[in-house]
């Protein structure tokens, strides 16, 4: 594909005036070519005037019709499959394998949400009809259901140029809902996301959308993604990344005359707890899969396990395998040297802390994008009398806590910060020991992991991506899996309304033949 450098603004392309950067190769360190141009204020007023003028439109299509949009947008990623790989790997130092299925998990989003909507019962229409002979009141008639709430902004994450990024959960969730869609495109993997941004443009086109449904926008996050989220025309907002990153997001939401929110993935450490019998029965078979976790896609998946806490008797020698196993890890290349600088950053502070211990570091060249693999230790004593120990390294780094009974396990995750997932090792005696542990894991993490790891989020109904804060900005909702789409909905009732103004969902015949809840029944 000949890679244009520039936005996409409904259907046309954009023409710069705000500075320009490269993607950048993390492997040889190069600059690749084309220059990507930024967009100033101007191109932000286009793109939510024509999202505006799209909503009302596109929240009035079929979920059929919608559905048809969806598996379209799938097609088209499927038919630039080669070209979205040979980009994604150069920007990204990502093996191809890695790209083909981050390509296959994308895609089987999008079908999986266009298969929500052609049932069509995800809107939860209720229905209550009136009683006018009710005293000493009459009771009127009551219909609601799930409606989307407008224009959508969705940042690209640095560390899923696919699966989070142009066409990913976000996306495809807010599109479901009937939301038009406003994409900041990451800096890191500009190309990549050209190329599956051209791919939504064809699938808008081929299915007779509203070009405003879909435009792109290339700039800072700090300018372009600020005014974004401060347009009056935008409703929400979802965003991968830092907490930082996250926090400011929010704050300007906040802010707002109108307030709107924003659905932010921003930092876990993912504990993982081993309890006595099960270190016991299969420690080496634990520390195998943890390091496997640990340094999958070099730490930078938002469920590598970032702290270990293990009771019970060898626990020092599982410590010791667990940093001889990562000790023999090979460095690679990080998605770009920003990340590989601030985990380098994070490994000096953390390492430098009063009673945390080396136990493993993989050497990498200075001044490089790679990351190594780092193991800590801590007591549990020196762990809670400081927190900041509970501080995401994002990178394949671990701190390994020694706890020496159920009651410090205990206060180790009554400590914790609100994470995506929290998994235990555990026999069926452990449990009966360790019983309270799983009920302070529950107000915790929003996915409990049971002698597994939690590394690989399963795109299926019953998957919960998200947690209480700073794990994410709100932890009602999820961003995989189905329930993700009424993150961009608000629910409305009609009362007393005629048939024939009710959306089909809530009329009398049930024309859509959904499942409904009508006086208090499910039908």
């Amino acid at each position: 594909m000949d890679l244009q450098g520039t936005s996409f603004i409904g259907a046309g392309r954009g023409s710069g005036g705000a500075g320009e950067s490269r993607a950048v190769n993390p492997v040889s360190g190069e600059g690749m070519e084309p220059a990507y141009l930024a967009e100033g204020e101007e191109s932000v007023e286009a793109v939510c005037s024509l999202a505006a003028a799209a909503f009302l439109d596109f929240r009035e299509r079929s979920g059929v019709e919608k559905a048809v949009f969806l598996r379209a947008i799938a097609d088209e990623v499927d038919v630039l499959e080669e070209e979205i790989v040979s980009r994604m790997t150069t920007e990204t130092g990502l093996p191809e394998g890695r790209c083909r299925m981050e390509k296959g998990r994308t895609c089987g989003q999008l079908r999986l949400f266009a298969s929500l909507l052609e049932e069509g019962s995800w809107v939860d229409a209720r229905i209550d009809h009136a009683d006018p002979d009710r005293a000493p009141v009459a009771k009127p008639d009551c219909r609601s259901m799930w409606r989307p709430m407008g224009p959508v902004v969705v940042f690209c994450a640095s560390n899923f140029p696919l699966a989070y990024s142009v066409a990913g959960g976000d996306t495809a969730s807010a599109l479901a809902s009937g939301c038009p869609v406003i994409v900041k495109a990451h800096g890191s993997h500009p190309g990549t996301a050209e190329i599956v941004a051209t791919a939504v443009r064809i699938a808008v086109e081929k299915c007779g959308m509203h070009e405003g449904v879909f435009s792109m926008l290339y700039g800072s996050g700090r300018t372009i993604g600020q005014s974004l989220v401060r347009h009056p025309v935008v409703r929400a907002v979802g965003f991968t990344g830092s907490r930082n990153g996250g926090r400011a997001l929010m704050d300007a939401a906040a802010a707002r005359p109108e307030p709107i929110p924003v659905w932010a993935e921003m930092s876990a450490i993912n504990p993982v707890f081993v309890l006595p019998g099960a270190l016991r029965e299969r420690g080496d078979a634990i520390a195998e899969g943890f390091v496997g976790s640990l340094t999958l896609g070099v730490g930078q998946f938002c469920t590598n396990p970032g702290l270990l806490i293990a009771g019970g008797e060898g626990r020092s020698q599982f410590a010791e395998r667990i940093a001889s196993l990562a000790g023999e890890a090979a460095p690679a290349a990080m998605l770009h040297k920003g990340i590989a600088e601030a985990y380098q950053d994070a490994l000096k502070v953390m390492m430098t802390k009063e009673g945390v211990e080396t136990l493993a570091q993989v050497p990498v060249q200075d001044g490089s994008s790679q990351g190594g693999a780092v193991v800590l230790g801590a007591h549990a004593a020196g762990f809670l009398s400081d927190q900041s120990m509970a501080e995401e390294m994002f990178g394949p780094a671990t701190l390994i806590v020694s706890a020496d009974d159920e009651a410090a396990m205990l206060e180790v995750a009554e400590s914790l910060e609100g994470q995506l997932t929290a998994t235990v090792h555990a026999t069926e005696e452990d449990l009966e020991m360790f019983g309270k542990l799983i009920a302070v894991l529950e107000r915790k993490a929003g996915r409990l992991v049971y002698n597994g790891f939690p590394t690989g989020v399963e795109v299926c109904d019953g998957m919960v991506h998200g947690g209480p804060a700073p794990a994410t900005s709100d932890g009602r909702s999820t961003s995989v899996g189905p329930r993700a789409i009424t993150r961009f909905t608000r629910l409305v009732c009609w009362q007393d309304f005629p048939d024939s103004l009710l959306p089909p969902e809530l009329q009398e015949e049930n024309p859509l033949k959904i499942s409904r809840i009508v006086d208090g029944k499910r039908n």
